[in-house]
């Protein structure tokens, strides 16, 4: 299953942005998104899994951006507000098969699947 990540784009410091992730034909337990800027490794940004529909997000993103799905689990967005030139990079959608613990949601090891990834650039 390959997801399909999409909805990045240039946009300006304070401006808005929905990513989103789709997963055709399957679901999973848990969805992830991380983003790698230039010049640095990959990062955790925010994370669902079910049941429970928990969410998980990266200190500097909370409050600003929220992880959701659609009601089939088959496409996962991430609304991101307030963008900073800081959140530019390349965001990777990523799910896994099984439900990741609280300990888990943050490694990009426990997800199956990944995404081609979408460019985010904001400037300032």
């Amino acid at each position: 299953v390959q997801l399909q990540a999409s909805g990045g784009g240039l946009v300006q410091a304070g401006d808005s942005l929905r990513l989103s992730c789709a997963t055709p034909g399957r679901t999973f337990s848990g969805y992830g998104w991380f983003r790698q800027a230039p010049g640095k490794e990959r990062e955790f940004v925010a994370a669902i899994r079910w049941p429970g529909s928990n969410t998980f997000y990266t200190d500097s993103v909370k409050g600003r951006f929220a992880i959701s799905s659609d009601i089939g689990r088959t496409t996962v967005y991430l609304q991101m507000n307030y963008l900073k030139p800081e959140d530019t990079a390349v965001y990777y959608c990523a799910a896994s098969v099984n439900r990741p613990i609280n300990t888990q949601v943050r490694n990009p090891g426990i997800y199956n699947q990944w995404g081609q990834g979408t460019l985010v650039t904001v400037s300032s």
